[in-house]
């Protein structure tokens, strides 16, 4: 009878400690995803500052070569020589988008989420 009496102890304190591990796992999965979605919403406002800089400094850009073309091409032919080339640049980027975009994108999300 007594070492029936420490059997039940002994599975009543590990069911005890099963429960603690089940509600531990559950918190660290908690942290986990918190961590997760912080680094996420880190980086997208990250690169929304980051986008908005690139085309401010785009735009001004832009303007200060069709002030330095003007002179020599005229006002209306420099704004149609930037606008050419912005527009040269932007098919360059869509044809290339996987390499330069898409993969480098798949790979920062992949190595946040599953790290």
């Amino acid at each position: 009878m007594l070492s029936s009496d420490k059997n039940v102890e002994s599975i009543a304190r590990l069911v005890e400690m099963l429960k603690d591990y089940i509600g531990l796992q559950k918190e660290y999965m908690k942290f986990s995803v918190i961590d997760k979605l912080v680094r996420l919403v880190t980086a997208l406002s990250l690169s929304v500052i980051i986008f908005v800089l690139v085309v401010a400094v785009l735009f001004y850009a832009s303007f200060a070569c069709v002030y330095l073309l003007a002179p020599t091409t005229g006002m209306a032919c420099a704004f149609v020589i930037v606008a050419a080339t912005l527009l040269l640049l932007l098919f360059i980027i869509l044809a290339f988008r996987k390499p330069l975009i898409v993969r480098p994108l798949i790979r920062f999300l992949t190595g946040i989420l599953f790290s």
